[in-house]
């Protein structure tokens, strides 16, 4: 059995790093692009994101809802480079991009899934932690299993690594890029070659997925096989094929909060949401509040992940420590420390990020990692600090023999 959809989309997620003190000079190179544009936020125009979340997170990730609008325009009329220097003061950037002119897809292939890139954002924090985010949606296939089919096949797109015969076997078309080169080019455009990445042990050639599927009454009601669909739904989690054997596959309930007609399902890379229009609300609010508010709330804690990485391989540097040393402080006290949202689902949103993305374990050996290099620091700060004691003290004491040989020779 198959299952009809109402409505879809998937984003997929590439992280990457851009040097600290080349920060700046990427905004600039952004801003001067005919093809970005810097995402620009109001509290009427954003309501969801303004109630959602609470004032640190705004602040750090929306600050031109605090922005007067003489204040915006003030900062358009500016030339780029003065923008840039602005902009690459403020904690996080976000902006809009559009793909260039659409190439000829392939045609003629039996049995393949279209899709369109329905849009494509740009999230910069000042620490350089990036993510390249592209939704895409499928324009002609109405199944369930075309969109684990598409999202299994999608997330690997950017990898080098050999595929099986399923994967090879499952075709995506469209009119956006004509092939998986164009695509990791697209990458590489916007990315550089990412070799900072790698340095953190991020993992860069699978992308992150984040998925919205609304299924038709029909498909899901009160006479559903719901063993059935929990199969499914756990091949939409873990983004396996539609082919993938299920005789062993059940829900697994640590990583899934559920209500009636409404699934998430989560895991270390993937965020996942599966509905059905019985409830009008799941196909008419949710997924514009899954795509804006949950998907940026999503967006910070992969931000976090990553820093934690990024921190982590530069307390190895110990000759940096002072400076990683601020760094770490800034974030602990910080970006670590205060809630996110007071909204319900914010809130068990929240508890699932943390968990999957391991937060609270990495943050806490971290801090052990801290705590050694710190005392190691002061000990050798200490050494250092005895050590030009001692050779003052040898100076002095020669100076006062210089001065007692001196007198007691006139």
């Amino acid at each position: 059995m198959d299952f009809k959809m109402k409505y879809q989309y998937t984003y997929f997620i590439y992280s990457y790093l851009i040097e600290e003190k080349k920060y700046q000079s990427y905004i600039y190179q952004l801003l001067k692009s005919p093809n970005c544009k810097l995402k620009l936020f109001d509290r009427k125009k954003d309501v969801g994101i303004d109630t959602y979340f609470l004032p640190e997170l705004k602040e750090k990730m929306f600050w031109s809802l605090e922005k007067k609008l003489s204040e915006i325009k003030q900062l358009e009329t500016m030339d780029k480079k003065m923008q840039a220097t602005i902009l690459s003061q403020q904690p996080c950037n976000i902006f809009e991009y559009t793909l260039e002119g659409d190439v000829p897809g392939k045609i003629g292939e039996a049995g393949g899934i279209f899709f369109d890139i329905t849009k494509v954002e740009l999230v910069c924090f000042s620490t350089g932690v990036c993510f390249l985010m592209l939704k895409t949606a499928l324009t002609e296939n109405q199944n369930f299993s075309d969109v684990l089919n598409f999202n299994y096949k999608f997330r690997d797109i950017n990898s080098k690594a050999e595929h099986s015969k399923l994967y090879e076997a499952i075709k995506i078309q469209t009119g956006k890029l004509n092939n998986m080169q164009s695509f990791s080019d697209f990458i590489r455009k916007i990315a550089g070659h990412n070799l900072k990445a790698k340095q953190i042990n991020l993992d860069t050639d699978r992308l992150i997925t984040y998925s919205y599927v609304c299924l038709n009454q029909a498909s899901w009601n009160e006479n559903t096989d719901i063993n059935l669909l929990e199969k499914e739904f756990e091949k939409f989690r873990m983004v396996k094929s539609a082919r993938e054997q299920t005789e062993d596959v059940s829900l697994k309930e640590a990583y899934t909060y559920h209500e009636k007609y409404l699934y998430y399902g989560f895991s270390n890379n993937t965020t996942v949401l599966l509905t059905c229009d019985n409830n009008i609300k799941n196909y008419t609010t949710l997924p514009f509040q899954f795509e804006n508010e949950q998907l940026y709330h999503f967006i910070f804690n992969l931000y976090k992940k990553v820093y934690l990485k990024k921190l982590n391989y530069e307390f190895q540097q110990t000759e940096q420590f002072e400076r990683i040393k601020k760094d770490f402080l800034t974030f602990a006290k910080k970006d670590w420390i205060y809630e996110i949202t007071y909204n319900e689902i914010g809130k068990i949103l929240e508890k699932y990020y943390t968990e999957e993305q391991i937060l609270q374990t990495t943050f806490h050996k971290l801090k052990q990692k801290y705590d050694l290099l710190y005392k190691d620091y002061e000990i050798s700060k200490n050494k250092k600090s005895n050590k030009w004691l001692i050779v003052l003290m040898i100076i002095l004491i020669a100076i006062n023999l210089v001065s007692i040989i001196f007198f007691a020779s006139r």
